[in-house]
């Protein structure tokens, strides 16, 4: 469990500095360079990431049941994360009305991803796992809104040197599009039914839409 935990406060973490410490990161990015600060970004996300893999994997081979969700619930997480993969694959098609309307779309799809996974699983690690998840998501949420609500100079910081993909508002050079959009949504649908119909079995050993 302590390397899962390990990995969500590495993997969090990098992800919430724009949270907590937004005149550090800038500081810090002026005097090492933009591009010395994203490798060490993507580095310490890599790192993360696969702590959390790898600790959630030995987390469910000793399991701490705190509860245990009806059947019901995995169907219900089942149907939240079609429109979470919709979301999540707006972040990164531009012109798609999604994106423009909603500025944020990974990080809400990121919210309705832990949700679900939190209804369906009733362990220690999935209650670390995504309710770090759920948190961090809504955090940066509001910390993205109220960096859009603040005065600039014409230029956004955020949008031209954002860490995350797809977490930047709109480019006014891609205006909203009707292709862009449609296929935006088909293409979350088809990830979203890849996952729930065998592709989540395979992966993770566990059939969303089974019984």
């Amino acid at each position: 469990m302590q390397w899962l935990v390990l990995g969500l406060i590495l993997l969090l973490g990098v992800h919430s500095v724009r949270i907590v410490a937004e005149e550090w990161r800038t500081q810090t990015i002026e005097r090492i360079g933009a591009a010395a600060w994203k490798s060490a970004y993507a580095l310490l996300s890599l790192l993360g990431l696969a702590l959390v893999i790898w600790g959630y994997g030995l987390a469910r081979q000793q399991p701490v049941v705190l509860w245990t969700p009806p059947t019901a619930a995995r169907h219900v997480a089942a149907l939240l994360n079609l429109p979470a993969m919709v979301l999540l694959v707006a972040a990164y098609v531009p012109g798609n009305a999604l994106k423009v309307r909603l500025h944020h779309p990974m990080v809400l799809g990121v919210k309705l991803w832990a949700l679900a996974h939190l209804l369906a699983n009733g362990n220690l690690a999935d209650l670390l796992l995504f309710g770090g998840f759920l948190v961090w998501a809504v955090l940066n949420y509001r910390a993205a809104r109220q960096r859009g609500l603040l005065p600039t100079d014409g230029h956004r910081a955020d949008a031209a040197d954002d860490d995350e993909p797809g977490d930047t508002d709109p480019d006014p050079r891609h205006p909203v599009s009707l292709p862009a959009t449609v296929a935006t949504v088909v293409v979350g649908l088809a990830v979203w039914a890849a996952l729930a119909f065998g592709l989540h079995a395979t992966l993770f050993g566990v059939a969303p839409l089974g019984r």
